[in-house]
């Protein structure tokens, strides 16, 4: 990914010397041009083309925010309640994800959930064991998390 963002870029440069002035609207209109010969020749790269994995971490970015917001209202609703009604407990959720980032993001994200903590993962790196604050609701909710965050990382981390 690198190299093709290098080589769009000295792509853009050669664009913008090559026109009669040296202008930021070259250099934007070089970039496109770079991106479409990029694109034209991605089979050519070992990685895939790297718009495609921007795009990507921008939806992963976006679902983090989404989730951020919901659990935000969704603690405030628990500190507003007059009486604490919780039925903590723990569970296990088991993963496909491979690999120490795939599964540090998983577990970073699911603590976004209200009331769950990763408490342990397992040496295989197979399964997550969850704090659950209120079981039935937290574990639903988790395993929902789950499906959502764990394709919005593949899709960044497997490409």
């Amino acid at each position: 990914m690198p190299v093709q963002v290098l080589l769009n870029i000295f792509i853009a440069y050669l664009w913008m010397f090559l026109q009669e002035e040296m202008s930021i609207l070259n250099f934007i209109s070089g970039y496109l041009v770079g991106l479409f010969i990029l694109l034209c020749i991605r089979r050519f790269f070992k990685k895939p083309f790297y718009l495609f994995t921007l795009v990507a971490v921008g939806k992963l970015f976006i679902l983090f925010i989404h989730e951020l917001n919901i659990s935000a209202m969704m603690v405030v609703k628990h500190v507003l309640r007059p009486k604490i009604d919780v039925k903590p407990g723990i569970f296990k959720v088991e993963t496909d994800l491979e690999g120490d980032l795939e599964i540090t993001l998983l577990s970073l994200l699911i603590c976004l959930t209200p009331g769950s903590v990763i408490m342990e993962v397992s040496p295989d790196s197979k399964v997550l064991y969850i704090h659950g604050l209120n079981m039935p609701e937290s574990k639903d909710s988790v395993l929902k998390s789950k499906t959502v965050f764990e394709k919005a990382i593949k899709d960044v981390t497997r490409k």
